[in-house]
């Protein structure tokens, strides 16, 4: 009986940490210009991090029909660099799109956080 009551807590505390986190937030997004149509994205995420089950693992740079034009994956929890921000280089942005969005995700609630819309020449 103690035992079941000692699992049966242990996966609430679990379940609640995993809820707390909640979704990667995109906070910044800084556009260069490296060629024709070619840029590089400097993506700044927010999330809280609890571990390897629960951690931003990537963002996309997606164009407006939906179609992802460039993925930066994030390999390591960033638990104690909140914010922080990565690099993702040689994005190729069709001539007919004048701007696109930029979206995070986490391992355990998938897309849905802040995502920001910037301007692309």
């Amino acid at each position: 009986m103690m035992m079941r009551f000692f699992l049966t807590a242990l996966c609430l505390l679990t379940t609640l940490s995993f809820a707390q986190a909640g979704e990667a937030d995109v906070v910044d997004v800084r556009v260069q210009k490296e060629g024709d149509r070619v840029y590089r994205f400097s993506v700044t995420v927010r999330h809280d991090d609890t571990g390897w089950d629960h951690y931003a693992d990537k963002w996309d740079v997606v164009a407006p029909d939906g179609s992802v034009l460039g993925t930066r994956i994030l390999h390591h929890p960033h638990e104690n660099e909140q914010p922080f921000t990565r690099s993702l280089s040689g994005v190729r942005i069709p001539a007919d799109i004048s701007e696109v969005r930029v979206r995070a995700h986490d391992k355990v609630h998938g897309y849905g956080g802040v995502e920001l819309t910037v301007a692309v020449e």
